[in-house]
């Protein structure tokens, strides 16, 4: 596998205290990995962080700057249109504060590359619930809303709300990018939903996700209000 094919991408909003860490932390990993940054124009300094780290990885770490919060999902569409562009194979999303664990990149690898999945999720859900430190209202939510979304969507996908996963090339490449609606962590229900439909294979591999210990959730009532109507909205859409 050629070095240039794994692209990590990472929005950020205000993750100056997470950002160098988790850079440091994927990069540590064999394989040679790069990063792709997408920041909302962070008040908080990430971009100059980012900037600064660059300097001693600039084959490997890139950073792209917009102006304002603009969405999760069009930070994620954004980021696969440059990986497609620049020729990788695989093109991974992941959060910068370390719920995501960067150790589990190459297990999401393996299920695409060597189990035959098209795309692999860091599933919660998978074995049981395993989230670390987050509220018990927070855990129902998350877990009854994947519930809802598989029962409303017909779906065998455990942890449809999900952001940590490996897309394949074709994946990205078989889905208009252009054609994806939601904003938020609906976004992430989105495409997944429309992968399937367009009959690629998913793999769940179980992953522990861990509460951020630095820094600010940036979910809010709007952006779970997205998800439960968008969910809706995609059963009665077609394809």
């Amino acid at each position: 596998m050629k070095t240039k094919s794994k692209l990590v991408i990472i929005p950020t909003y205000n993750e100056i205290e997470n950002i160098e860490a988790i850079t440091r932390a994927v990069f540590g990993l064999e394989g040679g990995y790069h990063i792709l940054i997408i920041d909302d124009g962070s008040p908080d300094g990430t971009a100059r962080a980012v900037k600064k780290i660059q300097k001693e990885f600039p084959d490997r770490l890139f950073l792209i700057e917009r102006e304002g919060k603009l969405g999760l999902g069009t930070a994620y569409i954004l980021g696969f249109k440059w990986a497609l562009g620049k020729g990788y194979d695989f093109i991974f999303e992941m959060d910068a504060d370390f719920s995501h664990d960067p150790k589990d990149l190459p297990r999401l690898l393996a299920a695409c590359g060597k189990g035959g999945a098209d795309f692999a999720i860091g599933s919660r859900y998978a074995d049981g619930v395993s989230v670390v430190n987050w509220p018990i209202s927070r855990i129902i939510m998350s877990y009854y809303a994947s519930v809802y979304t598989r029962t409303v969507l017909g779906t065998k996908i455990k942890d449809s709300t999900a952001g940590f996963l490996c897309y394949s090339r074709r994946v990205l490449e078989g889905i208009n990018l252009d054609d994806i609606r939601m904003k938020g962590y609906g976004f992430q229900i989105e495409m997944k939903y429309t992968a399937v439909k367009k009959g690629f294979k998913v793999a769940e591999v179980p992953v522990i996700f861990v509460n951020r210990k630095a820094g600010t959730s940036k979910m809010s009532g709007s952006i779970f209000g997205e998800a439960f109507w968008g969910v809706i909205g995609l059963r009665f859409r077609k394809f």
